[in-house]
């Protein structure tokens, strides 16, 4: 099985916490029946968009199934995590509030990135404040999505900076209840 990157984005007036957690339950429960994971979830705090981490076999059916509960289906792509192990991604142990987009130049192959990042995530020190969780980079090297565990939003830009990464878009992301 593959990872897979599904963002969505909520219609109006499922733009609450109880309709998103209804149909995330639903999702999970769809996606079991045809031996698909969910990985993991993350939500906007205005409960706009949501990300999904999905290992699956099928991503179009996947996708399909995310887009049966009234959510619009932007992007599928399959992802590579990078950062944590996927059973520590799993164990959902850690905190997130923040996920950074960036939409990755034309030419930057995935051994660059890699190099590139192994190099520069050493001045993630610079901004102790801020927790750097993990990555998942689109195999197709189009974009990668960054989550962070931090206290605001310019904290995540100075750490951004530091290692020296643009940000095309930050979401900030909804808490989970316990």
């Amino acid at each position: 099985m593959s990872l897979f990157l599904i963002e969505a984005t909520v219609q109006n007036g499922g733009r609450n916490k109880e309709a998103i957690e209804a149909k995330l339950d639903q999702i999970e429960r769809k996606l079991k029946e045809q031996s698909s994971f969910l990985v993991e979830v993350q939500i906007a705090k205005d409960f706009s968009h949501i990300f999904f981490i999905v290992e699956t076999k099928d991503a179009p059916s996947t996708a399909n199934v995310i887009g049966s509960e009234e959510l619009d289906v932007k992007l599928v792509k399959q992802v590579r995590l990078i950062g944590e192990s996927l059973e520590e991604v799993k164990a959902k142990k850690d905190r997130v509030n923040y996920l950074v987009e960036w939409n990755l130049p034309e030419h930057l192959t995935m051994e660059q990135y890699l190099e590139r990042k192994k190099k520069n995530s050493v001045y993630y020190k610079e901004v102790p404040e801020v927790t750097f969780a993990r990555t998942y980079v689109c195999e197709d090297m189009t974009k990668c999505l960054c989550f962070y565990d931090a206290p605001n939003q310019e904290l995540v830009e100075k750490a951004r900076k530091a290692v020296k990464a643009p940000i095309d878009a930050i979401v900030e992301l909804k808490q989970n209840d316990g």
